[in-house]
């Protein structure tokens, strides 16, 4: 059920409300993105300060990629059926409170735990805040605007953090903590306000408990026992062991929700190719850069001895191209369609990979690191929100928060599933101590082999779409001549 407060005007135009209901959907989807990139850089003077060692630090990062990934397939359910707004706002506050929480605590534990919280809130923020828009405005090219500049702001969010943490540690690692607060209050108070109200799913059936219940846990214990493999070993028996077990309760999850009169996910939505193409697409577009991103500021920081801002510029062409492209991608997907724009996306990334083998230990940033940049920018800007846009067309209004929390479920664990495999992919080719700047470099070269891997098999994938695009319009074609051909045998 849509607010009539929020359509467009008879001319087209959006009101007043309804930019101001995008506005702040967006400003949650930056802070979001911001969250994850912002605490990186700020690691070391947290340990420094509270006295972390390299473990507990790593769990600062983790904590959060746990509670939000763990919990997405529970928080998109919830939206629908509690009500999209009603958990936006409550998860918003939350968000606000652990925020405020993460800047004044003086304990590692405690730390963790709000980060944890946090993580926690914006699994459910992300898939209720996406799910507003998908039924706030109607699918075509007004979805397709909204959408676009929605995923934007996720991917400026995320590149802008980087900014932001070089600028703020530099005075204190607690305002990268405080930051998000007053900015989620602001959208809170304007959501409060400006969020249409919406129906809640009848569950004439029940909820699904035990699937909340097996699904949560799956994905919590998969995203825990992806974050901590590199450490513990892919081969040991704890890994091992954790895998299986994840495997056990996914099975049991799928018994259960073919079962259940009313599923946490309707496993019938997989059945669509281009779903099923979104989903391994974002799995992989994610997955790439954030490894992407993880090897580059290593390379910048450790071996070029770059500052945190200084390596946080490095990135700002990518997301200045994203930013700028906000408001135009979503004419593009109209004219082009999903499936060529996440193609194209996927070989400008793989491009850009590529270049960025070339690196040595004395680059020109304009000549070798800038054009890799400004190819990655522009895949996030044409294939981030086609992947959106593609997920959530064609799905009923009262499954959008489910296939919003499946995407950004395949986000979370693309993102957490690769960062691990690249981690353990350098950590086996780390030279010895002490080592020269050059081995170190080359220790480098197969983890960008492996994230270039990762996004060919993602641009392989999108390219079945094409094929499939192609064979839906020769049997139109051949259909409407085969129509033709019957009505001039009548009239003959």
């Amino acid at each position: 059920m849509t607010s009539p407060l929020t359509h467009p005007t008879s001319e087209g135009r959006w009101t007043p409300r309804l930019w101001g209901t995008l506005l702040v959907l967006c400003a949650a989807m930056f802070l979001d993105a911001l969250d994850v990139s912002m605490v990186g850089v700020a690691l070391p003077s947290i340990g420094a300060d509270l006295g972390l060692s390299t473990s507990t630090l790593q769990w600062i990062v983790s904590g959060y990629i746990l509670g939000y990934g763990g919990l997405l397939l529970l928080g998109g359910r919830a939206a629908d059926l509690l009500g999209r707004r009603q958990v936006f706002l409550v998860a918003l506050a939350v968000f606000a409170l652990a925020s405020l929480l993460g800047g004044l605590v003086d304990s590692g534990p405690l730390l963790i735990a709000s980060r944890f919280i946090k993580g926690l809130a914006a699994a459910f923020t992300a898939p209720a805040g996406l799910s507003i828009i998908t039924t706030t405005f109607a699918e075509g090219p007004v979805r397709n605007r909204a959408l676009s500049i929605y995923t934007t702001c996720g991917a400026t969010g995320y590149s802008m953090g980087l900014v932001f943490s070089g600028l703020l540690t530099e005075a204190s690692w607690r305002f990268t903590m405080l930051l998000p607060a007053p900015v989620a209050l602001i959208a809170l108070f304007f959501g409060l306000k400006l969020l249409p109200r919406t129906e809640r799913e009848r569950t004439d059936g029940g909820y699904d408990v035990p699937g909340a219940v097996l699904g949560t846990a799956s994905m919590l214990l998969l995203v825990f026992t992806v974050v901590e493999a590199p450490e513990a070993g892919w081969g040991s028996a704890r890994t091992v062991l954790s895998f299986l077990t994840v495997a056990v309760l996914l099975a049991a999850f799928v018994a259960v929700e073919r079962r259940s009169p009313s599923p946490l996910i309707r496993l019938g939505v997989l059945r669509s190719g281009a779903q099923v193409r979104a989903q391994l697409g974002a799995l992989t577009f994610v997955g790439s850069y954030i490894g992407f991103q993880f090897l580059v500021t290593l390379y910048m920081q450790q071996l070029l001895g770059w500052s945190a801002l200084h390596t946080a510029l490095a990135f700002l062409p990518a997301g200045a191209l994203v930013a700028l492209s906000a408001t135009k991608v979503g004419a593009v997907i109209d004219r082009f369609g999903t499936a060529r724009l996440i193609a194209l996306g996927f070989a400008l990334m793989v491009a850009g990979y590529i270049l960025f083998l070339r690196i040595d230990l004395d680059p020109v940033y304009a000549a070798v690191i800038l054009p890799t940049m400004l190819l990655v920018g522009s895949a996030f800007a044409l294939t981030f929100p086609s992947l959106n846009v593609q997920a959530t067309n064609g799905v009923d209004e009262h499954e959008q928060g489910m296939v919003s929390g499946l995407l950004n479920t395949s986000v979370q664990v693309g993102g957490a599933l690769f960062l691990a495999v690249v981690t353990a992919v350098l950590t086996a080719n780390a030279p010895d101590e002490p080592a020269s700047p050059q081995a170190v470099l080359d220790s480098y070269l197969p983890g960008l082999v492996v994230i270039t891997a990762i996004a060919v098999a993602g641009l392989l994938i999108s390219l079945t779409g094409l094929r499939t695009r192609r064979a839906r319009r020769t049997v139109v074609v051949a259909k409407s001549m085969s129509q033709e051909a019957e009505r001039v045998t009548v009239r003959d």
